[in-house]
């Protein structure tokens, strides 16, 4: 059965991230950083008269700093707060099959805490992600 899927880039990785944990896709103005917040939390921003917390993906993956301005974030909504979790660019959205992981493959850095799968998108295989456990301090009941 196929799902729904956002795709879009993070830390240059082409990604899937399913419809379901997206509130929505924006392009984010000004952020304010947040004194003795943690790295992968780069600052707060206002967006449509809410405040949201705006996650570095790349810090919250461990990966050094991309370098280049990111504009664009996903809004997801975790245990009642939105956070703008940042984006290099968005492709597409598209309905995939989640497929698990070919025996022996291994993640880098902090894809392997976020991974959940892949979904066959042109013959390629795209990794999955959980889009939630970016957020710092989500753990997700099994």
């Amino acid at each position: 059965m196929a799902d729904l899927f956002l795709i879009a880039r993070i830390a240059g990785r082409t990604v899937a991230i399913d419809s379901n944990q997206v509130d929505s896709v924006v392009d984010i103005g000004e952020i304010i950083p947040v004194p003795r917040a943690g790295q992968e939390v780069r600052g707060l921003a206002a967006l449509r008269s809410r405040v949201v917390t705006v996650i570095d993906t790349c810090a919250a993956l461990g990966l050094p700093p991309s370098g280049q301005p990111t504009a664009r974030a996903v809004i997801t909504l975790v245990d009642g707060h939105h956070y703008a979790v940042l984006v290099d660019s968005l492709e597409d959205v598209a309905p995939f099959a989640t497929l698990p992981f070919a025996a022996g493959v291994a993640l880098d850095g902090g894809w392997a805490r976020v991974a959940c799968g892949v979904v066959e998108r042109d013959g390629d295989a795209v990794l999955a992600i959980d889009l939630r456990l970016l957020i710092p301090g989500t753990v997700l009941a099994e």
